[in-house]
């Protein structure tokens, strides 16, 4: 048997995230700020008194003849560095308050005060996914916004995908080590969430990859080296002219070739400068991030990979970004008119446009690439600041052969710890189906949502809520929350049985199938519910499949009876003074009592 090794080593934090690791970094980040604050007032002053001094010595100068007027450079020259002093401390100090707020989304994460405050993720929420809306996948308090800690749309793309599909057993197992190893890496996490800010504010993904995938406007080798000989030409032409060793007809003939080229060339000229304003601006952003993540030496075959696609023809991709970043400011000198009469005669903007031109279509193929891998090197992040935050849970072990679902003290990773009741849950080939009964809000509906996210953290590379887990690669189906719709014109039980037949196409795909099933078939009659809740279950695991089904109707129960592959558990609950009191753990056997009356009458209902 080939697994994965469940004790994986994931590299312990040096220092409890919630008691000192966040608490202290928080506290440094903080005294910055404070420190910065002091320093601007105490600049602000000072820049008031050179000012000051600056007129009166201006006053002095021109008015009384006392001193010389070169005396004015001096309180200039102080403002001057008095005014980049200041802006570096005002940049220290921002840069501080947002790693202010880095530590406190942590603590809030931390202390379960994280809901509504983070990237919901919303815009991958996908009503017909066969789990992702049962299990909070997406929207306000989900898996997604309580792991999301990327700052590009590759980042949120890319972790939304793993939450949304299971990876090959090979793959969950180099994500966990790139996840190991980033877990103690807590500055390079802050530094990407710093440098992210601007990267999220100003990068347009859709729109760098569009400008670099177009299509070639120009041919630019040719007219390079036709624009690089005129110039040559031209300066030659210039230089004999301004020696006297030949007329000024030779430079007038060369000026006129280049005026011809640059007429030739200028439609496609003006597209490609008009073109890359904007992607400059975006890459100068994405480049901030290159330079940051290439000076990480990292290990694992799966970040080396990623850290291997952040280069063309052997250069870092923040140096490809660099050189266009040149090319662009070099181009914005022809808008000096003192540098114009130059900028005509060696055909300036004509030659920068077809460099920029140039470097679209050598490097523009590797954008795609660049954004591929920052998404994919954010995701695992991500995964690692919540190995990080949560350094008890696990990697689970998985095994390539058989069918298994083993967890031990399983629990909820959006619940609190400190109200975390967990319990162990065991599917196999020979126990494939748990028939769970038991009363309202005893807990039936959270152990399908713990069991399918767990699933669903685990084959995706990341840490579970467990105190073990073994299982093999399985196919995720949940149908917890299927509502009826006015726009389509569907009921609450036309939505579910639709949403059957699609968890049961999918035990025809290459992976078994966990079905997770709540209620089943309580939107029908006790007869139909009956006869159509055996058939389902029996279809699922004659395909193959696992899974849960809960269920009020106890009639169901008597199914393990004739199906050995299925067995009976339930969650159960007690009245106390009128206050009904649930333990939340799973029991043998089926539920003997129902506290449907209990609730009604304890909530004011005569019944």
């Amino acid at each position: 048997m080939s697994h994965s090794q469940g004790n994986l080593e994931v590299g312990q934090p040096q220092c409890d995230p919630a008691t000192i690791a966040y608490p202290r970094k928080l506290e440094e980040r903080r005294l910055v700020v404070r420190r910065s604050l002091q320093q601007e007032r105490r600049m602000s002053l000072a820049r008031l008194a050179v000012f000051i001094s600056g007129v009166g010595v201006a006053l002095i100068a021109f008015d009384t003849g006392g001193l010389s007027a070169w005396w004015i450079a001096l309180p200039v020259g102080v403002f001057i560095v008095l005014v980049r002093v200041h802006d570096r401390i005002i940049t220290r100090r921002r840069r501080a308050e947002r790693g202010v707020a880095f530590y406190e989304r942590g603590m809030a994460r931390l202390e379960h005060r994280w809901m509504g405050t983070g990237n919901p993720g919303e815009r991958f929420c996908d009503p017909h996914h066969p789990y992702a809306a049962d299990l909070d996948m997406f929207g306000r308090g989900s898996l997604f916004e309580l792991l999301c800690t990327a700052r590009t749309q590759a980042g949120e793309s890319t972790l939304a995908g793993w939450l949304n599909a299971p990876a090959a057993p090979d793959l969950v197992r180099a994500r966990q080590a790139a996840v190991a190893e980033l877990r103690p890496r807590l500055d390079l996490r802050e530094d990407l969430a710093l440098l992210g800010e601007d990267v999220r504010a100003g990068l347009d993904a859709d729109t760098l990859t569009a400008w670099a995938a177009a299509p070639r406007v120009l041919e630019t080798g040719p007219w390079r080296i036709a624009a690089a000989a005129l110039t040559l030409l031209a300066v030659a032409a210039a230089g004999a002219w301004m020696t006297a060793h030949v007329g000024p007809i030779p430079l007038l003939v060369a000026l006129a070739a280049e005026a011809l080229l640059a007429v030739v060339v200028w439609t496609g000229i003006a597209q490609v400068i008009q073109a890359a304003q904007h992607p400059e601006r975006e890459l100068e952003l994405f480049g901030q991030m290159l330079r940051r993540l290439e000076g990480e030496t990292w290990s694992s075959p799966h970040l080396t990979g990623m850290h291997a696609a952040l280069a063309t023809a052997g250069e870092p991709a923040s140096q490809r970004i660099a050189h266009l970043h040149r090319l662009i400011h070099l181009l914005d000198a022809r808008k000096n008119q003192l540098f114009a009469p130059l900028s005509a005669l060696v055909l300036w903007t004509t030659q920068l446009g077809l460099a920029i031109e140039a470097w679209r279509v050598q490097t523009g193929p590797a954008i795609g690439r660049w954004l591929a891998a920052v998404g994919e090197i954010e995701a695992v992040n991500a995964l690692a600041g919540y190995a990080y935050e949560h350094p008890d849970d696990p990697f689970p072990e998985l095994v390539d052969d058989g069918l298994r679902f083993d967890a031990a003290q399983l629990g909820h990773p959006l619940i609190p710890e400190a109200r975390c009741v967990r319990n162990d849950v065991q599917l196999d080939a020979g126990l494939r189906v748990l028939l769970v009964s038991g009363s309202n809000m005893s807990g039936k509906s959270t152990l399908l949502r713990s069991v399918g996210t767990n699933v669903v953290l685990a084959l995706a590379g990341a840490p579970v809520r467990v105190q073990r887990l073994r299982l093999s690669p399985l196919a995720v189906g949940a149908s917890l929350r299927t509502l009826d719709s006015l726009h389509d014109g569907t009921s609450r039980f036309y939505a579910e049985i639709t949403r059957l037949r699609q968890l049961m196409d999918l035990t025809r795909g290459p992976l078994p199938l966990l079905f997770l099933l709540d209620e089943i078939l309580h939107g029908t009659n006790s007869h139909d519910r009956g006869i159509g809740a055996e058939a389902i279950v029996r279809g699922f695991v004659g395909r193959g499949a696992i899974g849960i089904v809960t269920t009020h109707d106890l009639a169901l129960t008597r199914l393990a009876e004739s199906l050995p592959a299925a067995v009976n558990t339930h969650f159960e609950d007690h009245l106390e003074n009128g206050t009904m009191h649930f333990d939340y753990r799973m029991q043998p056997g089926v539920v003997n009592k129902s506290n449907a009356l209990a609730l009604m009458r304890a909530v004011g209902l005569e019944v």
